[in-house]
């Protein structure tokens, strides 16, 4: 079951990079993320770990860890359902 899921995954990961619409996305959710302070939230967050942990005791690596689970929790949920509202209507138009 979880082999057909990616293969899903990849055959329609592979229908939005050919048709350019995974390129629109991700500049749509750059825009919207932009507009509603996401990217700023997620500096002063990385900051603060920084600062915590130290500029010399931390690692790009570690401190991507450490943010990741905020930045996508942060994510705010209309956010998340226009992104998602755009994919299923791609992928209708798609099959049609």
């Amino acid at each position: 079951m979880a082999d057909s899921e990616a293969q899903m995954r990849a055959a329609i990961n592979q229908q939005l990079v050919e048709s350019g619409e995974k390129e629109r996305l991700k500049e749509m959710l750059r825009q919207r993320l932009l507009e509603c302070g996401w990217r700023d939230q997620l500096k002063a967050h990385c900051k603060e770990v920084v600062k915590s942990k130290g500029m010399e005791q931390i690692s790009v690596e570690e401190l991507v860890n450490e943010i990741t689970p905020k930045g996508r929790a942060i994510v705010p949920d209309e956010i998340k359902k226009e992104l998602l509202q755009r994919i299923r209507t791609f992928l209708a138009t798609q099959n049609q």
